[in-house]
């Protein structure tokens, strides 16, 4: 695997999925809409689950949605993320290398990207991930250096300014679906509100 780059949506979801369930061990899926060789260019994420996350089940219909959404959408799923409740803790669970395993026989190039609890403050200066690539059925740490998120002093700020303005709340992730069925997982007005945000007309990129 060559160089993987995370778009402002797709870090801001993830950051915000976190955020919104502190306590609690989340996932997603990350998404591309990019064409497939060269770089793996994460456009978007799909939060998936804030409890059970080993529950296969539950994790096999997301999957399957999420596929079905993809296909119709012009994305496809390219990796997994993950925080664990523990802040200390970035390193993945069987259940993370289980589901990036399975994205693993859909997709060549597979992210599997952990979310450092520890460094996960608005004020830190680097983005607070970890990422492993698979090589020779093993998932093995990534170079930080192949890590691009293009604009990160404004991706911070947009994260940090949806948190102080409550924004975060808007976010949906697949168990809250599941709870309440008209609750939109694929987060349309999130998107829109993080697209205002990083708009030129706001200073950002």
């Amino acid at each position: 695997m060559g160089e993987v780059e995370l778009s402002c949506r797709a870090y801001v979801k993830m950051y915000l999925h976190a955020c919104l369930f502190p306590r609690c061990s989340i996932n997603g899926l990350l998404l591309s809409s990019s064409p497939t060789g060269g770089a793996v260019c994460v456009t978007d994420c799909v939060p998936l689950l804030h409890s059970h996350l080993p529950l296969a089940p539950i994790t096999q219909l997301a999957l399957t949605q999420v596929d079905v959404w993809c296909s119709q959408t012009q994305q496809r799923i390219v990796g997994y993320y993950q925080a664990n409740a523990c802040v200390s803790d970035n390193n993945p669970t069987p259940c993370a290398l289980k589901v990036a395993d399975k994205i693993a026989e859909q997709f060549d190039n597979p992210v599997l990207l952990m979310l450092d609890g520890s460094k996960m403050s608005p004020d830190y200066r680097v983005p607070p991930i970890v990422m492993y690539e698979r090589k020779d059925s093993r998932w093995i740490l990534k170079d930080k250096h192949t890590i691009m998120l293009r604009q990160w002093e404004e991706t911070r700020a947009i994260a940090s300014q949806m948190m102080e303005s409550g924004d975060h709340t808007l976010l949906v992730d697949f168990d809250s679906h599941l709870d309440d069925i008209t609750k939109d997982w694929t987060n349309q007005k999130l998107n829109t509100k993080i697209e205002e945000l990083a708009s030129p007309a706001n200073g950002n990129i």
